[in-house]
């Protein structure tokens, strides 16, 4: 197998191998692998020893800022508190310096007292307990040997880690799930203890060892899951369920957020008392030895066991499933199930034991939720608007984060004048709407992550301010920097100061209906910002019949977003030829689409002239067209709206996770395509299906492309959202 290792990040330390219950579902002692029966009862000082010095090697090795450390049994506790006391010591003073530490322990909480806990807080180890919710449901099957219920210690245990001293040590609780059980009654017997998080856990069972199924359901797990589910979500949501957050993160493009789903590479190894290295415990459920690796603490490194056949075949994402999981729309969220429950008979290259049950589980999350994930901007026009204003201000406060102190004065002196106009006014929100402000701030922050600090992007935020200020009706003197020359308004224009080459500063503020500019020795008044003057060149606007009212902008300095070069400022007759070019595509492509027109028209704000080339949607210029009139024709023009309304809600919404790991075919391309090509062909499809004289093939190809979306398990619920919408669309253009 190749590819670069993946480091461990958690660690499993098997403090004690023995237990003080005998919980009849356990893997450890009841499943196939009964290697405990050989191995100490509790680790030495030697295997604590190595294990540090390994983990604090590996550390350094991968430069990894954390490591997590699970102290786990057997019953943990059982190690007792001096041992406990020098696992902890060796682990921090191994790691000082390295890598922050996280340890935890898993305890079924019988043992647990003010002793542990006064040591567990001098070291941060926070704790986790294992109950199965009401005393019914613990008791079918977290006995002591003798047949005693253990629920009364474990609720004990629970109210001693809430009080407030201990609090902040509390993980929450684990659940493992009985079909036999009430899911209600085990949901509410948990929230009413006031964890900080539950989780629910499926019992470890194989295809040679299948889960209990009493009435014979395919789905008996997934509908108590969702049951559960129900009373989650009903009641607000209360406390965090790492299964439920697990499923919803993935259906709208996050991570997994537990091992036993979806398809992030597994980063844990597990460390027995006798100090050897194993894969991961639940495998014991699988067959003798299913977990051995050959290596130990003692002899080996982390990354010889991270190199192991077996750990690289938990680490390989989507290739690592079979073929029926490969091809299933549910996998990123499922992840073909936890490793250990594919196994059947020498082989874990078949489906999950809970395959249905993962199906119906995710099915039936996506179904319940759906309507409230979906985002918004799909659907309403000023929901899209409003994410893309949310955004460039995001990336504004974040550019200002960035910067830390290094924009030094000026970037200090502008930040404060533009929370003034904020504050004052919406002029800021106004002049930051424009498209090229994002083309700015992307520039900006690339430069800034790559270390350099250019003076120009410093420059732009006074601009703004001052455009801002300007647009509020403010009387707020600015000082904005000029360059070769030209002091650039941002949604105004551009004013000559000096000559080519020449740069400075100059003050720009109010004066009745226009503004004033003091600066290269000189005070010039622009009486009126929209008429041409010498030295004054004010951004133009489309009035031209047949075309939107959008502004013409030739001057911005940020304009050159669109992949292809921009075109210098027009003359008075260019720029009205231009927009008479403009204005018949335009025209034109509202008499063949008129509904498609028209919502066009409602979202763009600005084209800007290129020298050559199709129309373009820029990078990241939500409301802006790129357009040489030498290569317009409507059919153009509407494939490149069309580029700028998907691009645009891309931005602001999650439409796919990323598909580098899937390839789609399609009839009409010759290589498989990510799920980005496919939906960008049939987005655009369906809207040139209605135009043109390929109508029929470009209606067969978007059909195609949407077929191939239909199983596309990286879209979003917010994708398929989509989908379906593209599919309502390719319905009307071909019967319409």
């Amino acid at each position: 197998m190749t590819g670069p290792l993946v480091p461990f990040r958690e660690i499993v330390l098997k403090v004690h191998s023995r237990c003080d219950l005998a919980c009849d579902h356990c893997y450890v002692y009841e499943h196939a692998d009964q290697s405990w029966r050989t191995r100490p009862k509790a680790i030495s000082d030697q295997a604590i020893h190595w294990t540090a010095l390994r983990l604090a090697e590996h550390a350094r090795t991968h430069a990894l800022p954390s490591v997590s450390v699970i102290l786990h049994g057997g019953e943990p506790l059982l190690a007792g508190p001096a041992r406990l006391r020098r696992i902890c010591e060796e682990l921090t003073g191994a790691l000082e310096g390295t890598a922050e530490l996280d340890l935890r322990i898993h305890t079924n909480g019988l043992q647990l007292s003010p002793r542990y806990l006064d040591l567990f807080d001098e070291f941060r180890v926070r704790v986790g307990i294992s109950l199965d919710g009401d005393q019914t449901s613990n008791d079918r099957h977290r006995r002591f040997a003798d047949g005693r219920s253990s629920h009364p210690l474990v609720l004990r245990a629970v109210e001693l880690l809430r009080q407030e001293r201990y609090a902040h040590l509390d993980l929450g609780l684990l659940c493992t799930i009985d079909v036999l059980n009430d899911p209600v009654a085990v949901y509410d017997a948990l929230t009413a203890l006031g964890p900080p998080r539950i989780d629910f856990l499926l019992p470890h069972a194989t295809w040679d060892a299948p889960p209990h199924r009493p009435d014979g359901s395919p789905t008996a797990y997934a509908d108590w899951i969702l049951a559960a589910f129900d009373r989650w979500d009903g009641q607000g949501r209360q406390i965090p369920v790492r299964l439920f957050e697990s499923v919803l993160s993935t259906l709208n493009g996050g991570p997994s957020l537990t091992e036993s789903l979806g398809l992030a590479p597994t980063d844990l190894v597990v460390v027995e008392t006798d100090g050897t290295l194993e894969q991961v415990d639940s495998l014991k459920s699988a067959y003798e030895g299913a977990a051995f690796t050959g290596f130990d603490v003692f002899t080996h490194a982390f990354d010889e066991v991270a190199a192991h056949p077996g750990v690289r075949a938990r680490q390989l994402g989507l290739a690592g499933v079979g073929d029926k999981c490969r091809a299933c729309p549910v996998v990123r969220s499922c992840g073909g199930g936890l490793y250990t429950h594919r196994y059947r008979a020498g082989s874990f290259d078949q489906e999950s034991v809970y395959c249905a049950d993962l199906e119906a589980l995710v099915r039936g999350i996506e179904a319940r939720t759906a309507a409230a994930t979906t985002s918004a901007a799909l659907t309403d026009p000023e929901e899209l608007t409003a994410g893309q204003q949310e955004l460039t201000r995001t990336l504004l406060a974040t550019l200002h984060a960035d910067l830390d102190g290094r924009g030094g004065e000026e970037w200090a002196r502008a930040w404060e004048l533009a929370g003034a106009v904020e504050q004052r006014s919406d002029g800021l929100d106004t002049v930051l709407d424009q498209p090229y402000a994002r083309s700015w701030l992307l520039g900006a922050l690339d430069a800034v992550q790559e270390g350099r600090i250019r003076p120009a992007d410093i420059a732009g935020l006074a601009g703004y301010a001052a455009a801002g200020a300007l647009r509020g009706g403010l009387d707020l003197p600015v000082t904005v920097a000029y360059t070769d020359g030209l002091l650039h308004l941002p949604t105004y224009g551009a004013l000559r100061l000096a000559g080519a080459g020449e740069s400075g500063r100059a003050e720009v503020r109010r004066a009745e209906k226009g503004f004033l500019v003091r600066g290269a020795g000189a005070e010039r008044r622009i009486a009126r910002p929209e008429e041409e003057t010498a030295d004054w060149q004010p951004l133009r606007r489309i009035d031209c019949d047949g075309a939107p009212d959008l502004v013409l902008d030739d001057l911005d300095p940020y304009r050159d977003c669109f992949g292809t070069p921009v075109g210098p400022r027009l003359g008075l007759a260019e720029a009205a030829d231009w927009s008479a070019h403009f204005a018949r595509a335009w025209s034109a492509l509202r008499t063949a689409v008129p509904g498609r027109a028209a919502a066009a028209a409602d979202r763009l704000t600005t084209v800007t002239p290129l020298i050559a080339g199709a129309p373009r949607a820029g990078r990241h210029a939500y409301g802006a067209l790129g357009v040489a009139t030498a290569d317009l024709t409507p059919q153009a023009l509407l494939r490149a709206v069309r580029r700028a309304d998907l691009r645009a809600l891309l931005e602001v919404a999650d439409l796919y996770a990323e598909d580098g790991a899937w390839l789609h075919r399609v009839p009409w391309a010759r290589d498989p395509l990510p799920v980005s090509g496919v939906l960008a062909a049939a987005h655009e499809g369906v809207a040139l299906a209605a135009y043109g004289k390929d109508r029929a093939r470009t209606l067969a190809q978007t059909r195609q492309a949407l077929e191939a979306l239909e199983g596309a398990a990286e879209l979003t619920v917010s994708g398929k959202s989509l989908v379906a919408a593209l599919w309502d669309e390719w319905e009307e253009a071909a019967h319409g």
